[in-house]
């Protein structure tokens, strides 16, 4: 298996044994994560290589590590490769693999974080280490090793935006989600690229009511059953769904019969969606601003009828979509409830999207055109968040990129993210590296 693996293959894989046994779980407290073995893991890996190398700690542990290639013609487009180091907890009895071993087994690499992202966070090291030792770029190249994007940032890639903005270049970014395939009906082929991400703004609804004892019921509204009721409002609600471009290209990949392809992009039947199979609810997803309760709470004492009761939702924007507009949505579904139900906001950020016609998108699909001749780039958006959309926020473009073997659809390799016994080709590591070598290089005239 290791004699059929490219040198830079086999030095990402290596290196990716070592960042999944760091094991940098990040259960969204400041305290955990610990980047700080990887960044440490890194700079051993950087040892006598010609880059600079930067930490930022903004809490004990919460280290990035920048890594940075200067090139040679200071107008040169620069490009910034975002690799994160935190990876979601796992539950270790419903593993059938160590999660923390990395277990080279049946030609996959098995742990938590191999696919989300530490498989492309390695390649990226490794090819940043290649082009210092060997090229001198036009442009500069900054490797960026980001803590705590598992909890959006704030101690990450957030914070660098917000405080430490000119610490290098957001004005060309890669980092995850893109490289797999789609299922295309009719058996060719095509390889998504994320341009974008949908938004968030949760929300959290709270209703009052008068409180009392719970020996006492008789004609007295439990706030309780008034936050049943919205629940049930909110359950109900139907979106329209996009009529964006994005969209439209998504569903045309696919090459469904004409019925189908007219009643998803007209987005009047929910059942068309069954055509994606594996994928329904991500297309779902990507198509409509979606609505998910996830909280709930009332009441203490099981003696007592509460007087407030509230609940909580995820709410994922599309781009275009506001504040305003998720209110407004929230409203109408609440009907002649509005008025009683108190609509607080959480955690709010823009959906972001970036333009297809740029140079480092034309370098994306030239590099895809490489190793899978002939076939097309799907650009889409995620359903989740990223590091890119601090790119996005400042100004830059920012796009997902790896690749896969033909085999790997988006489907399957969406299933393994934050999934049990999550795991990652060999050769889907190797193909990886070797693309994103011939990325970099094509983009800043290595």
């Amino acid at each position: 298996m290791t004699a059929q693996l490219s040198d830079i293959g086999q030095t990402t894989i290596d290196l990716l044994v070592e960042l999944v046994r760091n094991g940098c779980e990040n259960d969204l407290t400041p305290d955990s994560g610990q980047e700080i073995r990887s960044a440490e893991t890194l700079e051993r890996f950087f040892d006598g290589a010609p880059v600079t190398i930067r930490r930022v700690e903004p809490h004990p542990g919460r280290t990035t590590l920048v890594v940075s290639v200067e090139g040679s013609d200071e107008f040169a487009e620069p490009l910034t490769l975002l690799g994160h180091t935190d990876v979601v907890p796992v539950d270790r009895a419903a593993w059938s693999h160590d999660p923390f071993g990395a277990e080279i087994a049946d030609g996959q690499i098995w742990g938590r974080g191999t696919v989300d992202m530490l498989g492309l966070t390695a390649a990226m090291a490794t090819v940043t280490r290649d082009l210092a030792r060997n090229a001198r770029p036009r442009g500069t190249l900054t490797f960026v090793a980001v803590a705590d994007e598992e909890a959006r940032g704030g101690l990450g890639a957030g914070w660098l935006a917000q405080h430490q903005p000119d610490l290098f270049s957001w004005g060309n970014c890669i980092s995850e989600f893109g490289g797999s395939h789609l299922p295309v009906r009719d058996g060719s082929d095509a390889v998504v690229v994320a341009v974008g991400e949908k938004g968030a703004a949760q929300r959290r609804l709270t209703v009052h009511t008068e409180p009392g004892h719970g020996s006492t019921p008789w004609r007295r509204p439990s706030a309780v059953q008034r936050i049943a009721e919205v629940a049930v409002r909110i359950a109900a609600l139907q979106p329209p769904a996009s009529h964006e471009p994005l969209w439209r290209d998504f569903v045309q990949a696919f090459r469904f019969d004409p019925d189908t392809e007219r009643a998803l992009l007209a987005g009047a039947d929910d059942d068309a969606y069954e055509a994606f199979g594996p994928l329904a609810r991500y297309a779902h997803a990507i198509s409509h601003l979606t609505v998910a309760e996830t909280v709930i709470g009332a009441g203490r004492a099981i003696n007592v009828i509460p007087g407030t009761a509230s609940l909580e939702l995820d709410i994922r924007t599309l781009p275009g979509q506001s504040d305003d507009d998720v209110d407004r949505v929230l409203r109408t579904a609440l009907g002649d409830m509005a008025d009683e139900v108190a609509i607080e906001h959480l955690i709010s950020e823009p959906a972001t999207a970036s333009p297809t016609d740029t140079e480092l998108y034309r370098a994306i699909e030239a590099t895809v055109g490489e190793f899978f001749p002939g076939v097309p780039v799907v650009p889409t958006i995620g359903s989740g968040g990223s590091d890119l959309r601090f790119a996005r926020h400042l100004g830059g473009v920012g796009y997902g990129f790896s690749l896969y073997r033909r085999e790997r659809t988006l489907g399957e390799v969406q299933g393994l993210w934050h999934g049990t016994d999550e795991h990652i080709g060999v050769d889907d590591v190797d193909l990886t590296a070797r693309a994103l070598h011939r990325l970099v290089a094509r983009f800043i005239g290595a």
